[in-house]
């Protein structure tokens, strides 16, 4: 086997190992969680998202005064929403939150048109779907803004939508749709996937079209948030936060696909930005997939949504 057949095996098993989980078959529109409710398709694409997380997408749930802000959870690469929140939202749920969820970036996979894997399309791509999302969610649920909790990939999309999709207004802050974002492991200043940077690079190389190696490398989304890319580059300039939103950064210290770890971090510009390790307080072992599944990532999702959560529940220390 040449040098090259065997990056190409690399690759592909790469990317194969990422999305295998992320892959999923169209169903009908999923049912809103209280009975009765309206069963009309909220936004376009719905049907194709597959049934929600337990706890999400009641189109007739109505924010409360303790919760006015309804919660939209954004996944990240090669993953869905059904893979990512099985925890996160019941648990958001049961603390009284309107929950809200999507699927993005789908592309049909080469082998069966009609299976998708989630979250390797265009970023700009993806923020606009998430911008259709989130106007759906206000005008459903009637609240003025949403907050949004991204996990790695979700929480440059997130971004993307707040600085270029109209998630956030610089020339008045007041009307701003987003309060809050809360990213999980994001890739905001870009990450070397844990050497498959230096593969693009060698693949590139070889004069390989970027269509193909952006397929092989965990799709053209992939590509964008490689350090150094036009897309990271552009998000970062000027400055990396907007003004009005309240930006929390939750990172791992043993994150094995945002390499490096800190690069998760942002720049607090204006001092709205709070950055946090998961282990902060509470050493151990956390993961990139642990900082959406294990209880203390889980509980500093919560008291950055409502500081007053710490109040009522001991910080888990597993």
């Amino acid at each position: 086997m040449t040098t090259l057949s065997r990056l190409f095996c690399v690759a592909a098993a790469a990317a194969v190992s990422l999305s295998a989980t992320a892959v999923i078959t169209p169903t009908a529109a999923a049912e809103p969680t209280t009975p009765g409710s309206s069963t009309s398709e909220p936004v376009p694409g719905y049907d194709l998202m597959g049934t929600p997380p337990e706890g999400s997408n009641d189109w007739d749930c109505k924010p409360t005064a303790a919760h006015p802000r309804p919660i939209v959870l954004v996944h990240g690469t090669g993953s869905s929403m059904q893979q990512v929140f099985p925890v996160l939202s019941p648990a958001l749920k049961e603390e009284g939150y309107c929950v809200f969820a999507l699927n993005y970036g789908g592309i049909p996979t080469w082998y069966n048109s009609k299976q998708i894997i989630w979250g390797v399309a265009d970023i700009k791509r993806s923020a606009y779907e998430l911008s259709t999302f989130v106007d759906a969610v206000l005008a459903r649920t009637g609240a003025g803004q949403v907050d949004l909790v991204g996990h790695s990939q979700g929480g440059v999309v997130a971004r993307q939508y707040l600085k270029f999709g109209g998630g956030a207004d610089t020339s008045d802050p007041a009307r701003n749709k987003v309060g809050s974002l809360v990213a999980l492991g994001p890739t905001n200043h870009g990450t070397t996937f844990n050497g498959q940077q230096q593969l693009y690079n060698v693949l590139a190389q070889t004069g390989l079209s970027a269509d193909v190696i952006n397929w092989v490398i965990f799709g053209l989304a992939g590509r964008q948030q490689l350090v150094g890319s036009r897309l990271i580059n552009d998000l970062n300039a000027t400055s990396e936060t907007m003004p009005g939103i309240n930006y929390t950064i939750i990172a791992a210290k043993d994150d094995d696909v945002v390499t490096p770890p800190e690069s998760s971090f942002l720049a607090s510009d204006g001092g709205n930005v709070r950055n946090i390790w998961a282990q902060d307080g509470c050493p151990g072992p956390v993961g990139h997939s642990g900082l959406m599944l294990l209880p203390r990532p889980i509980y500093l999702i919560q008291t950055a949504l409502d500081p007053g959560y710490a109040d009522k529940h001991a910080a888990p220390c597993p």
